[in-house]
């Protein structure tokens, strides 16, 4: 598989197939810090988009498919003009298809568009990317090798979660799911827990499903999580999406910031996207444009 110019993976115990299953018992920390221009900086930009939906296919309800490629071009160019060091899609990159092949049709078409904004890009999972693709198809179609993982930049440690797994442990995938049932698997949080204790660096968290809430848009034991984050002392902030509405809740001295889906609405009045601003001292920024809010967390 094709991993992305300038990264370097050092990959714990690797994603593999055994018997057509992707089984993800541990995940990598991606080493890509020469990716950040100038360390002496004092800050660090990162570009966020989330719930795309792209699919070519007509509108239902408020969810407009086909805009979201005029969409995405539009926050590319805002990208571009801050300069951001990164960029990361929160999930829900593509809309479930009714055939494998429909499915990586729409993936291949956003993602080619994706791609082209930066070298250093990140896909958090989400439900409906791997709701007829398998997670090994998804992860392909956008060169990643890992659905969970962590990597510096700069002075900050960055956590990409992979909450697609059902009760039972097995990964989301051929439509076998129920969007309300997402969890983190026992091997993944004991992964995230190591992980935390081997960085001395102040934490983001990216997540598709919401960490925050106890209804069907959460992680089903999103309590064990924020405990780990709070007992971690390092994690700053997490960023979400799924639930396609601006929210904010503070929880243990961490702010859970839920982002705009970008499919909601139909033309560039309805868009929705941000740039996120991290100080060294841990001071955080988020930009919002069109539909996203804006913040200011100090440290």
């Amino acid at each position: 598989m094709k991993t992305q110019d300038s990264h370097s993976y050092h990959p714990g115990r690797r994603a593999f197939l055994q018997r057509g299953t992707l089984l993800l018992a541990a995940a990598a920390t991606i080493d890509a810090s020469s990716l950040f221009a100038d360390e002496s900086e004092d800050r660090l930009c990162v570009g966020l988009i989330t719930d795309l939906h792209h699919a070519d296919k007509s509108p239902a309800g408020t969810r407009h498919y086909r805009e979201t490629l005029g969409k995405l071009a539009e926050a590319a160019t805002q990208f571009e003009k801050d300069k951001v060091n990164f960029v990361v899609e929160l999930g829900d990159l593509i809309d479930a298809a009714d055939t494998v092949e429909t499915e990586q049709r729409y993936l291949r078409t956003i993602y080619r568009e994706y791609s082209a904004i930066s070298k250093d890009r990140h896909c958090v999972l989400g439900n409906h990317c791997v709701d007829t693709l398998t997670k090994a198809e998804f992860l392909e179609g956008v060169e990643q090798t890992q659905s969970y993982y962590s990597f510096d930049r700069g002075d900050f440690h960055f956590v990409i979660l992979d909450a697609c797994f059902r009760s039972d442990g097995k990964p989301y995938g051929r439509k076998n799911s129920l969007w309300t049932d997402a969890n983190i698997p026992a091997a993944e949080v004991e992964w995230l827990k190591d992980d935390l204790k081997s960085t001395s660096r102040k934490t983001i968290v990216f997540a598709h499903q919401r960490l925050d809430v106890s209804n069907d848009h959460g992680i089903r034991n999103c309590p064990e999580l924020r405990t780990i984050f709070e007992d971690s002392g390092k994690v700053l902030a997490v960023f979400q999406g799924h639930s396609h509405q601006n929210d904010l809740k503070d929880i243990g001295g961490i702010h859970y910031c839920t982002l705009v889906a970008m499919v909601e609405g139909s033309g560039a009045e309805n868009n929705g996207y941000s740039v996120m601003e991290i100080s060294k001292d841990g001071s955080i920024r988020l930009t919002g444009f069109r539909m996203q809010n804006k913040y200011h967390w100090t440290a």
